[in-house]
C-alpha cells in the first residue's frame, strides 16, 4: 500500500504543519521572555504540544502551546516561588487535569459562563499590554497590574528622554504596525505569518542601523530544561501555592476547552471529546512540569492557522512540533538575534486580541448585566490578580444567574371599573416577596381582584403561602372574592376555600 494511500491527506497536513510552526516559533519565544523564564522553554512547551498531546486523542485539530493567556499568572509564580518551582507547580496542574478528564469533568468546564471567560481573557490582555509596553522601551516594569497602567505614563516621559529607550520602543511600535498592516497585503504575501515577517524585519532592521537594542539571552536547550529537585518539591509546604496550582489548572483547563469549542466551529471534521482533551492537555502539562517548562494549553491563533492552512488529521500539529524540535536542536543560535522589543510588540498584539471589544459593545446592548460581569472580572484581574479576578467573576455570575432565578414581573391592569386584574410572570420565590406583597397591599381594598399566575413559571412554598394569606384578608374586607388563575406548572393547586371568600378558577 503506497504512502499516499495510507495517509490521504498527508500534503495538505505538511503544509499546514509548515504554517504553524512559522506561527508558533516567536510566540513560544515571545511568552516566555514573558513570563521571566529561558526563552527556550517556550520552545520545549511548544515541542511537548506537538508531538505528545498531538499524538492524544480529543481535538484533532486544535493545536497546543505556550499561551499568552497563561503569561501573568506564569511570571507571578516565577517571582514569588521561583524558576525551578515552576515545574512543580505545572507538573501539579497536569496531574489535576488528568484527574478531572479520568472522573469526566471535561464537559462542565463549558458551563462556565462566557461572560467569565472573556473578562478574564479581557484582564490578562490588559496586563500584558501594560506590561510589554515598558519591556518595548526597555525598562522594568512594576509588579502589580494597577500599578503597570499607572505607571505608564511616567515611563513614557522617561523614554523619550533616552535615545536607547526610544530606538528599543521604535522597534516595538514597528512591530506592532507591521503585524496590524501585514493583513492587507497581497494573498501571496501573507502565506508568510505576520508574526514572523515582523519579527525578521525587525531583526534586519536592529543589524541593520546598528540599534542600540537588547536581544534574546540564549542559555542552550539543555542548559534550560532543569527537571524540579528535592528543594523545588519542598515549596509545596507552602500553603499559597496551591493556590496558584489550582489557578494553573482551571485556566489552563478553561482556555483549552473553550478553544476546542470554537475551533469545532472552523471545520466539519470530527468534533472534540472533551473528557480526553482534558486529559491529553494533563499529559502535556505532566511532561512539561517534569522537564521545568512553561505550562501548556490550547491556543486558539495556532489553531485556527492550522484549519485555515488545511490540516486535516493530527498529523500537522504534530509534525509542527518536530520543525520546533529541529530548530531548538540545529538553530538555537539564531534566538540570539530576535530583538526583546519585537518579541514586545508581538504579546503587545496578541494582548490587544484578548480583549473582545465588539462582544462587550453587543452584550452592553442586549444582555447588560453580562457586560458587567465580563468588565468586572476583567477589573478585578487587572487590580487584584488573576485566580481572585477569576473567583470574583464566578461568585458574580452564580448572584446574576440567582436573582434571574428569582426575577418576577408584577403588572397591574386597573380600567377604573370592573375588577383590578394583576398579572404575575416569571418566577416567583422567597426573593421577590417584598415586591409582590408591597405591590399587591396597595391595591384599593373596595374593588375585587383577579390575580393571574398563570405566565409564572415557577412558584414556591413561600410565595404560594403568601398570596394566599394576602387574598384571604383582601376578600375578607367584604369585597368580592379575589379570583386566582393558577399558575400552569405549580407543583400544588393554590386553593382557598369558599368561608375564606376566596375562589380559584
Amino acid at each position: 500500500m503506497s504512502s499516499i494511500a495510507k495517509y490521504p491527506f498527508l500534503r495538505q497536513d505538511f503544509a499546514a504543519s509548515l504554517v504553524v510552526f512559522l506561527v508558533a516559533l516567536p510566540l513560544c519565544v515571545g511568552v516566555a521572555v514573558a513570563s521571566g523564564v529561558p526563552a527556550e522553554l517556550g520552545l520545549v512547551t511548544g515541542i511537548v504540544g506537538g508531538i505528545v498531546v498531538g499524538l492524544l486523542p480529543g481535538s484533532s485539530l486544535q493545536v497546543s502551546g505556550p499561551a499568552a493567556g497563561l503569561t501573568v499568572l506564569v511570571y507571578e509564580a516565577v517571582d514569588t516561588y521561583g524558576l525551578p518551582a515552576l515545574g512543580v507547580i505545572v507538573l501539579a496542574a497536569g496531574l489535576l487535569q488528568l484527574a478531572m478528564g479520568a472522573l469526566r469533568l471535561g464537559r462542565w468546564f463549558r458551563a462556565i459562563s462566557l461572560s467569565v471567560v472573556e473578562g478574564m481573557l479581557a484582564g490578562i490582555g490588559l496586563v500584558i499590554i501594560a506590561g510589554q509596553l515598558y519591556a518595548a522601551a526597555g525598562l522594568k516594569a512594576p509588579a502589580s497590574g494597577l500599578d503597570k497602567i499607572a505607571g505608564l505614563p511616567g515611563a513614557f516621559a522617561d523614554a523619550a528622554g533616552s535615545t536607547e529607550a526610544l530606538a528599543s520602543l521604535a522597534v516595538g511600535v514597528g512591530t506592532v504596525a507591521v503585524m496590524v498592516l501585514w493583513k492587507r497585503l497581497p494573498g501571496r504575501v501573507r502565506t508568510v505569518p505576520g508574526a514572523l515577517a515582523a519579527v525578521v524585519l525587525a531583526t534586519l532592521a536592529v543589524f541593520a542601523f546598528s540599534l542600540p537594542v537588547a536581544t534574546v539571552e540564549v542559555n542552550g536547550l539543555l542548559d534550560s530544561i532543569q527537571p524540579p529537585g528535592a528543594d523545588a518539591f519542598g515549596e509545596l509546604a507552602s500553603v499559597g501555592i496551591f493556590g496558584t496550582i489550582m489557578a494553573f489548572t482551571l485556566i489552563a483547563s478553561a482556555e483549552s476547552l473553550f478553544s476546542a469549542a470554537a475551533v469545532d466551529r472552523l471545520h466539519d471534521g470530527p468534533r472534540t471529546q472533551y473528557d480526553k482533551e482534558l486529559m491529553a492537555q494533563g499529559a502535556g502539562n505532566t511532561f512539561c512540569g517534569v522537564l521545568g517548562a512553561l505550562p501548556m494549553t490550547a491556543v486558539i491563533v495556532r489553531s485556527s492557522a492550522n484549519v485555515q492552512a488545511g490540516a486535516r488529521t493530527k498529523a500537522s500539529r504534530v509534525l509542527h512540533g518536530v520543525w520546533l524540535l529541529l530548530f531548538a536542536a540545529l538553530l538555537p543560535g539564531a534566538l540570539a538575534w530576535i530583538p526583546l522589543p519585537a518579541l514586545a510588540g508581538i504579546l503587545v498584539h496578541a494582548g490587544w486580541k484578548l480583549i473582545p471589544f465588539r462582544q462587550v459593545v453587543a452584550l452592553w446592548r442586549s444582555h447588560r448585566g453580562e457586560a458587567v460581569i465580563l468588565i468586572v472580572t476583567a477589573v478585578s484581574i487587572v487590580a487584584v490578580n488573576m485566580f481572585e479576578g477569576v473567583l470574583i467573576g464566578l461568585a458574580l455570575s452564580v448572584v446574576k444567574t440567582a436573582w434571574d432565578a428569582s426575577h418576577l414581573k408584577l403588572e397591574i391592569v386597573d380600567k377604573g371599573a370592573g375588577p383590578v386584574q394583576a398579572h404575575l410572570s416569571g418566577n416567583a420565590t422567597f426573593l421577590g416577596l417584598p415586591k409582590i406583597l408591597g405591590s399587591l397591599e396597595a391595591l384599593p381594598q373596595d374593588r375585587p381582584v383577579e390575580l393571574d399566575l398563570s405566565g409564572l413559571h415557577h412558584l414556591d412554598h413561600a410565595c404560594r403561602t403568601a398570596l394566599k394569606s394576602w387574598a384571604e384578608r383582601h376578600s375578607s374586607s367584604g369585597t368580592d372574592p379575589v379570583k386566582v388563575t393558577g399558575p400552569a406548572k405549580a407543583a400544588e393547586p393554590m386553593k382557598v376555600t369558599e368561608p375564606e371568600r376566596a375562589t380559584v378558577v
